[in-house]
């Protein structure tokens, strides 16, 4: 069983991502358009389960399949779409899961939504404490409960993704007549 576990930031999560994304523009190649460090790993100061969430923005999500065999070859495990419509997913790590892959196609709508979290919670740090508080709170009440551990913060991440979502199109397409305000 998996423990739940929520750790400081750690300054080499970073170099973690690019050690990973260099590996797969290896494997992938033209494949790639790009590759972004998510989650709360991607979060300078963020308290995070020490996972590394990576971000490849594909051509064509459905030829990932054909680099499966690669992909295992450097200890990833396949998860097809892993309850995500149109998306590509991996582990790897075992039971000790040190990276999750979100290969996304490039017109995905998920891959903005991820941009928008990841953006919001560098631009606000008062948000960033609040959330990593609440995961450090809820890994020490459900330690071997993953489940209870995404239920309990689930509320608090759709709150901040939708002040994310909307706040990113802000900053994309500002409308200086009417700036918005972000209160958490």
């Amino acid at each position: 069983m998996r423990k739940v576990e929520v750790k400081p930031y750690n300054e080499c999560w970073n170099s973690m991502f690019e050690v990973e994304a260099n590996l797969l523009y290896k494997i992938f190649g033209s494949e790639i358009i790009d590759i972004h460090h998510i989650g709360s790993t991607s979060v300078k100061g963020l308290k995070a389960k020490p996972i590394i969430d990576i971000m490849p923005v594909v051509k064509d999500v459905n030829r990932i399949d054909e680099f499966n065999t690669s992909m295992m070859a450097i200890g990833y495990v396949s998860k097809g779409e892993n309850g995500i419509d149109q998306r590509r997913y991996f582990q790897k790590g075992g039971e000790l899961r040190t990276h999750h892959l979100h290969f996304y196609q490039l017109d995905n709508p998920n891959i903005k939504r991820h941009l928008a979290f990841r953006d919001y919670l560098r631009s606000h740090p008062d948000v960033a404490k609040k959330y990593g508080d609440v995961k450090v709170s809820l890994s020490k009440r459900f330690p071997y409960d993953i489940e209870s551990y995404i239920k309990g913060k689930e509320q608090l991440v759709l709150e901040i993704e939708q002040k994310a979502i909307a706040w990113y199109q802000c900053i994309k397409q500002p409308d200086s007549k009417n700036p918005p305000t972000f209160q958490l």
